[in-house]
């Protein structure tokens, strides 16, 4: 097996990304991952694709074995992860179609396992800066190459599911000033940054949420909604990733690498 250095999370309707892949089943302390890990190259550069949800989307977002797909990209040799996602718009300038490559997020889930320090070893990672700036800038700079409307920063808003959120909920959210939500971005992030794994988030946006205040005729979402949307957005996904892919260093993300260093107690 190649090691690769990328490793590309695909999401809600994302299962497929290179053309000409090995499958290769991997197994973890954590148990397996979402599915085979599929190596292959992107303009030479050794990439590993993981379908989050499972390539017949057979894991819910509070299902997914987070922590052994992240596991599993490093043993394929990742240093980098790139982990694009549906979301919903919690803004009005924020719209259907739009990319967001988050700066922040906020963890509303609960239960679920998003750490690889279970003792007895005490370890606390900064979550200050939770996104690789090397990354995020080379996302955002492929999106205004490619015309694709992207928003350089915003909060994704993490909530458990499988459930959307009330009207209640989602206005509470967007009075925060956070700009997006989904299901998937926490503890994925996280998890990866215990790695020393460099991590973005490019939060696909895919509808309105509940339906937006100054926007009464915007529907509540829907689940088939969302995975329309997101169909229609898998070709510019594909675009940006071979675009941005040959770009990334070769060696690890200086802003991830020494996550670890003064975590210790």
């Amino acid at each position: 097996m190649t090691p690769a250095t990328v490793g590309i999370i695909g999401g809600s309707g994302f299962y497929a990304l290179l053309d000409d892949a090995e499958l290769v089943q991997m197994d973890t302390p954590y148990g397996p991952p979402s599915a085979p890990v599929a190596l292959g190259r992107v303009s030479g550069v050794a990439v590993a694709f993981l379908p989050r949800h499972g390539v017949d989307h057979q894991f819910p977002p509070h299902a997914i074995n987070y922590r052994a797909n992240l596991w599993a990209l490093r043993e394929a040799g990742a240093s980098w992860v790139i982990a694009p996602c549906a979301s919903g718009s919690l803004q009005a300038d924020v719209h259907v179609g739009d990319f967001v490559v988050c700066d922040q997020y906020v963890d509303r889930t609960s239960g679920r396992r998003d750490t690889y320090f279970d003792g007895p070893e005490a370890i606390h990672v900064s979550s200050a800066e939770p996104f690789s700036p090397v990354l995020r800038e080379l996302l955002v700079q492929g999106c205004r190459e490619l015309s694709i409307p992207v928003h350089d920063r915003g909060t994704v808003v993490v909530v458990q599911g499988p459930r959307f959120s009330t009207r209640a909920e989602s206005r509470w959210f967007g009075a925060m000033g956070w700009e997006v939500i989904n299901m998937t971005a926490y503890p994925e992030g996280h998890l990866a940054r215990e790695l020393c794994l460099g991590y973005a988030n490019i939060s696909l946006v895919t509808d309105y949420d509940v339906g937006l205040e100054g926007m009464p005729n915007v529907p509540a979402v829907s689940a088939q909604e969302v995975a329309a949307v997101f169909t229609r957005n898998n070709a510019r996904v594909r675009e940006l990733l071979f675009h941005v892919i040959p770009r990334i260093p070769s060696e690890p993300d200086p802003h991830s690498a020494g996550a670890l260093e003064g975590a210790r107690i």
